[in-house]
């Protein structure tokens, strides 16, 4: 059985939430805390998502919405992710050595050929110098 949620927030009522079955994975049982969601944004199209912030929500659906409201509003927005934090996976520092590299292997390391920094600082060097 589903009922759906009513809100004296017309944004959230055109969204048509609804409350799931109990034990559904996307809702949490009535009183109690909240989940937490990490949320990634994207300002153009084709850049990458980068982490903003977190929002509390009861679901996935209002998360959503929370996140368009508190990140997506504040500039340039071409998409938003947001994740679960209860589905995100983390090593224990403990194993940080297994990322050690040995010396004699320093030509693996990416940091050599970081390009678009030194294409961007001559960009803007060039837009300075052109500029009245």
């Amino acid at each position: 059985m589903s009922v759906e949620i009513q809100s004296l927030d017309p944004r959230i009522n055109r969204l048509g939430l609804h409350t799931h079955e109990p034990g559904s994975p996307d809702t949490l049982p009535p009183h109690d805390h909240w989940g937490t969601y990490q949320v990634f944004h994207q300002k153009k199209r084709g850049d990458r998502h980068t982490a903003v912030g977190i929002v509390h929500a009861p679901g996935a659906e209002l998360a959503m919405a929370y996140a368009k409201e508190q990140f997506g509003r504040r500039g340039e927005t071409a998409n938003l992710w947001v994740v679960d934090t209860r589905h995100v996976m983390a090593l224990d520092y403990a194993d940080q050595d297994m990322f050690a590299t040995t010396p004699e292997k320093s030509y693996r390391d990416p940091g050599g050929y970081k390009v678009n920094d030194k294409i961007d600082a001559y960009r803007e060097k060039m837009s300075h110098e052109h500029t009245p």
